[in-house]
């Protein structure tokens, strides 16, 4: 398994664990993701952000015929996804610095390209290192003004019993972080140099499972710079008032189930 770049995406470590916790439900807009890709045919195809390979491996059923390059930063997501036999050739690398060794005929990321700044730059970029006819085809969360992230951007700032800072100015900014720019930005970054572009928001009700079930689903995601950033008693302080709140602002229903509202942003460019 090839290595370059750098190991961590956006400062961040993943548990492959966690993310699997809850995998169905992260798995859907991946496929639904994939299925909306139009090109019926493709000699080369990268997975930017792969993780432990789940879609990875079904792009290559998808396209028999293409050489699959799954892409990630996580030594941990790609330790995963090799354990498992596949055509898949898994390569440690940072998308802000990659480049493919000749043009593609399908980029696909599925929940990554979020973590990455200047989007103005990134996505044309992507567009343009594909080959003639080829694909560009991304998801990425909308869920920075959803109450599981705001509330964590509150805690980190004025959390504590005396309104005080539960974090620091480096997790607290970490957390902060929102690259994803509006839909209709996306549209005017993309439309000069798409002879096809497909753009939609959907917003997915998950019913999930378990005890504190929405503190379950973001550890393994959105909270990452939190739990990466804060150690011992800071990070026990910050849980404890960080699941309260979420208790409040997603009650777990009298069936055991608590509904968790999730927004996504998709996209597919054609070249």
């Amino acid at each position: 398994m090839p290595e370059v770049g750098r190991r961590q995406a956006g400062g961040v470590d993943w548990d492959p664990d966690q993310y699997d916790r809850f995998r169905d439900y992260r798995l859907r807009p991946a496929l639904e993701l994939l299925d909306r890709v139009p090109i019926t045919g493709a000699r080369l195809v990268y997975d930017l952000g792969c993780g432990a390979g789940a879609i990875t491996r079904i792009i290559t059923e998808r396209f028999p015929g293409a050489r699959v390059i799954g892409l990630d930063s996580s030594p941990e997501m790609l330790a995963k996804a090799s354990a498992a036999p596949s055509r898949v050739e898994w390569v440690r690398g940072d998308i802000a610095e990659w480049e493919p060794e000749r043009p593609p005929d399908l980029i696909y990321s599925n929940a990554a390209l979020h973590w990455l700044e200047d989007h103005a730059g990134l996505f044309p970029r992507l567009l343009g290192a594909l080959a003639p006819g080829g694909c560009l085809a991304v998801q990425m969360p909308l869920s920075h003004a959803q109450p599981s992230h705001t509330l964590m951007c509150e805690i980190l700032a004025n959390g504590g019993e005396d309104g005080s800072a539960l974090g620091n100015e480096a997790v607290a900014a970490a957390a902060a972080r929102d690259w994803v720019l509006d839909s209709s930005a996306y549209h005017e970054l993309l439309s000069p140099h798409s002879s096809e572009l497909d753009i939609w928001e959907t917003e997915y009700l998950h019913r999930l499972e378990g005890e504190d079930a929405v503190l379950e689903w973001v550890k393994a995601t959105g909270l990452r710079p939190v739990l990466n950033g804060l150690t011992g008693a800071d990070l026990e302080r910050f849980l404890e008032v960080y699941r309260e709140r979420l208790r409040k602002a997603y009650p777990r229903r009298a069936d055991g189930f608590t509904v968790y509202p999730f927004p996504r942003l998709f996209l597919v460019a054609t070249r």
